[in-house]
């Protein structure tokens, strides 16, 4: 009888404890239940909420758009204490779900159906834009333009904010200018273990993390 008076008496703190109302979420949590709003949070000067309008508003933009020229999102950059606060949303893309390589390219052109820069014999869409911002000094994935993948959903939609100490505002708007490009494919950051290529990466994935073909393309300005 012991045990059976024991539990009789938890019982009513447990169900006092599930209905309790009076603990706040925490900053950035949703609340409980999943209904309604995360709570807004400060990133570094960045935005409490992310979505087209706000980003659109930063110090730097860039319109995201496929081969075709259909706008699928927008690219907002502003400068922090910590380093730059790069914001990004895709809405409706078209992009396969799942992860998509993302980078600061190093020549503000985006053209489809467009030169290498580096290598006239090459085209395809965006290749105007150059290798990565930072590719001529170290290898993928430390570019400075190197950042982390969109994660694309079902709809077509993605969301990132990122602070990068790789570049600042002024480093991405000189003399010819730089471009965001989503990639077609995941970036694998150069990161093949040493029992698949003994040698090491080869030349492609050190320049692009293997993540294939530009999907969409960006000038900042």
């Amino acid at each position: 009888m012991r045990r059976a008076t024991a539990l009789t008496a938890v019982v009513p703190l447990l169900l006092l404890a599930g209905c309790s109302g009076d603990v706040a979420p925490e900053e950035g949590s949703a609340p409980a239940g999943g209904g309604g709003e995360p709570v807004p949070t400060a990133l570094d000067g960045g935005y409490s909420a992310l979505d087209p309008g706000s980003v659109g508003e930063a110090v730097l933009t860039a319109t995201l758009e496929d081969a075709e020229g259909r706008e699928i999102g927008v690219v907002g950059m502003d400068p922090g204490a910590e380093g730059t606060v790069v914001s990004v949303v895709l809405t409706d893309s078209g992009l396969e779900p799942g992860f998509h390589g993302f980078h600061v390219h190093a020549v503000g052109e985006c053209e489809p159906d467009s030169q290498s820069p580096s290598d006239p014999s090459r085209t395809g869409d965006f290749l105007s834009t150059g290798g990565h911002l930072g590719a001529d000094a170290s290898d993928h994935p430390a570019h400075a333009g190197d950042l982390p993948p969109l994660l694309v959903r079902s709809t077509g939609d993605a969301t990132l904010q990122v602070v990068t100490e790789g570049f600042t505002v002024d480093d991405v708007t000189d003399a010819d200018g730089s471009a965001v490009v989503v990639h077609e494919g995941a970036d694998d950051f150069a990161n093949v273990p040493e029992r698949y290529a003994p040698e090491g990466p080869d030349e492609e994935t050190l320049s692009t993390g293997d993540s294939g073909g530009r999907a969409a393309c960006g000038v900042l300005g």
